[in-house]
């Protein structure tokens, strides 16, 4: 007698799949199980952050990327915790069915755990997200540990990390030459054995990524780091077409989202200057 190979259950599935309910770390672990890629991106507002869960993302980082693209800052690095909470806030009210990831900002957990612990708890109690992140790999897996013990799921972030940008005197990529790359093995375990649900690898050689991704049991979530890992995450801005300037070489556009609220903006301007707006189906009587 033979048996039907089983065939997999999509209503499980992060995209397309589970809508009755915010995706949890539990369904994270579930695709990496089962071998299924998933996408994320970061969200600032809760309109944007409507759009993409209505588009099914299932993940949406609040990064503290939002310094450079949202507040106008040129790094990272000034990000505060207010405003990481406030903004966090907005894109959980905007969505229904993402997991929405705080990002613990510069200066928030470098101190140790308990500043680690502290800070993340605000934003699980005060913005409602359903996970942290931070950046670190052996350095920060002691606050690492501490959260998931009290009962807060934690996003790693190794390879490069934006936060140190000081440090490294620019945004080199992280993991060649065989010291650095047993250094991202070391870290990528440490986070791992910390209790991190998923780690974020930034900058990191592809082959390098591909043997982390292979040997840990979590989802590695890569942006710059090869077609190997588990999730990709991109910066909004970027990938929709708004950013200015030069991109990360790891960037693909998708829209041209900036030329198309510019032209929306003149032909506005234009009408108003004209004389053809408001119009009589925009005015009362």
């Amino acid at each position: 007698m033979t048996h039907a190979a089983k065939t997999p259950d999509s209503s499980k599935s992060l995209y397309g799949g589970i809508t009755s309910r915010r995706i949890t770390v539990r369904d994270i672990a579930a695709a990496k199980e089962r071998g299924e890629k998933w996408a994320m991106l970061t969200a600032y507002d809760a309109m944007t952050a409507s759009v993409f869960d209505q588009a099914g993302i299932p993940v949406l980082l609040v990064g503290d990327s939002m310094g450079n693209c949202h507040l106008g800052y040129e790094s990272t690095v000034p990000v505060t915790m207010d405003e990481i909470s406030i903004l966090s806030a907005a894109v959980v009210r905007g969505t229904k069915r993402a997991l929405i990831v705080g990002d613990l900002p510069f200066g928030a957990y470098q101190e140790g755990a308990v500043q680690a612990l502290r800070n993340a708890t605000r934003l699980v109690k005060e913005a409602g997200v359903g996970a942290v992140k931070l950046e670190g790999g052996e350095r920060s897996a002691h606050q690492i540990e501490l959260l998931v013990q009290a009962g807060i799921p934690v996003m790693a972030h190794i390879g490069l990390t934006p936060q140190s940008v000081n440090a490294y005197g620019g945004y080199p990529v992280q993991g060649r030459g065989e010291e650095a790359a047993q250094q991202l093995l070391r870290d990528a375990k440490a986070v791992q054995d910390a209790g991190a649900f998923a780690v974020v690898l930034e900058l990191v050689p592809a082959e390098l990524a591909a043997e982390v991704t292979r040997i840990l049991h979590i989802p590695t979530v890569g942006i710059g780091a090869g077609p190997e890992c588990d999730a990709q995450v991109l910066v909004w801005t970027d990938m929709a077409g708004m950013t200015q300037g030069r991109l990360p070489r790891f960037v693909k556009q998708y829209a041209q989202i900036r030329e198309v609220l510019s032209g929306a903006a003149r032909e506005f301007a234009a009408d108003v200057v004209g004389g053809a707006y408001p119009a009589e189906e925009h005015s009362f009587h």
